[in-house]
């Protein structure tokens, strides 16, 4: 009897110190407790607090710049009516011209690229060859809403155009400074290329890096002219003309608008862009006027210098171009040009013959109120003569 009474009075003793184990330490036992809770609770807030770990980590200049400027990129969607001619060719005598004339049909062409917004207002940069002759242009935006857009004005030689869609507080990508570009910094080239707009509305984004800059070309078959371009090995491919090149910055500091490329057609890592300066130049231009005003004229009337020429005016050399005639009033007569003057440079390069310095004229960007500095010879010395384009009459 006496063992069970001791057994009762331990029981009695276990349980009052249990309980006031309890109630002096319950934060022990709530340990206790986490250390059971079920597992899958534990691992999603571990792998919650991981994965946002990895992302921040993997969030870097590029991808920023990506995220920041996206929203702007437009795919741009073109209908035109082109004009075709035909002509049989065993019937080239003008008689039978014209008993079988030209057949003239028109054709309803599609076409797609891209394009970026410049102003919360509407307005948007993109190539003109990618909205030329267009007779409906539909831009589509990253959270797939579509407007009809109209051309505000274009420069077919620079192949710049400018659209406006109505609305306000558009998402817009500044520019940057094309002058400031550094060889070997980021690029990033954001567009359309082969349509995948059209599935799903969101740009395509390839990177790489400055390559070169001041790229000059003379005027290609279609009668573009491009200088200055910026030179990237970011993938361009059809449908990305008019897109955004910028920077690790999200700064505009180009506009895709073509590439050198192999019989395939794809990128080869020669991809040029008309530089940011050059747009932010034509951007009120094109917005007041519509256009380029390069109709214009010198007034000079100019023949090669041949030996007999060289001789009498005892010229250094046999090269150059010596002024015929002048126009009464024309720009080269009022910069003070005076006939049997032999111009030998133009903007600094040598003429040898007038040929070059038609080169010259055909193949620089200029317009109505740009300067030409002409190099002369007069009387034996060299003189350099400014002349300023005027609109021709």
């Amino acid at each position: 009897m006496k063992t069970l009474a001791y057994y009762i009075i331990g029981a009695v003793i276990g349980v009052i110190l249990a309980f006031l184990f309890w109630w002096s330490f319950p934060d022990a036992l709530q340990a206790d407790r986490s250390e059971n809770t079920p597992p899958d609770a534990v691992q999603i807030s571990e792998v919650q607090t991981l994965n946002t770990a990895i992302t921040d980590s993997r969030q870097n200049a590029i991808t920023k710049a990506v995220k920041e400027v996206s929203p702007a990129v437009v795919g741009i969607n073109v209908i035109s009516i082109r004009e075709y001619r035909t002509r049989n060719p065993f019937f080239d005598d003008p008689f039978f011209r014209g008993m079988f004339p030209e057949r003239v049909w028109r054709q309803k062409v599609e076409n797609l690229g891209s394009g970026f917004l410049i102003a919360p207002n509407g307005y948007i940069f993109t190539n003109e060859h990618v909205v030329h002759q267009a007779t409906q242009i539909i831009v589509t935006m990253t959270n797939a809403e579509k407007y009809e857009a109209e051309i505000i004005g274009f420069d077919y030689d620079s192949d710049v155009a400018l659209l406006k869609i109505k609305g306000k507080n558009f998402p817009y990508i500044p520019f940057g400074d094309s002058d400031d570009i550094l060889i070997g910094e980021w690029a990033i080239a954001l567009g359309n290329p082969f349509g995948l707009f059209a599935i799903h509305s969101q740009p395509s984004v390839t990177v790489g890096v400055i390559s070169a800059i001041d790229r000059d070309f003379d005027r290609n078959r279609d009668g573009k002219l491009y200088k200055d371009m910026v030179q990237t090995d970011a993938s361009i491919n059809r449908g990305n003309s008019g897109g955004p090149l910028v920077n690790s910055m999200g700064r505009l500091i180009g506009m895709n608008t073509m590439i050198f490329t192999e019989s395939g057609g794809g990128s080869i890592g020669l991809g040029f862009a008309i530089p940011s300066n050059k747009l932010r130049n034509l951007y009120n231009e094109l917005k007041e006027r519509g256009s380029l005003d390069r109709d214009f004229w010198t007034g000079l009337l100019f023949q090669n210098v041949n030996r007999l020429i060289a001789m009498s005016l005892r010229l250094p050399e046999i090269s150059g171009v010596i002024v015929t005639e002048i126009e009464k009033g024309s720009p080269a007569d009022k910069a003070g040009l005076e006939a049997t003057d032999v111009i030998i440079t133009v903007n600094d390069r040598k003429i040898n013959s007038s040929n070059d310095i038609q080169s010259i004229f055909r193949n620089s960007d200029l317009r109505v109120g740009d300067e030409v500095k002409l190099g002369v010879i007069r009387g034996g010395k060299t003189e350099m003569v400014m002349i300023r384009l005027e609109k021709k009459k």
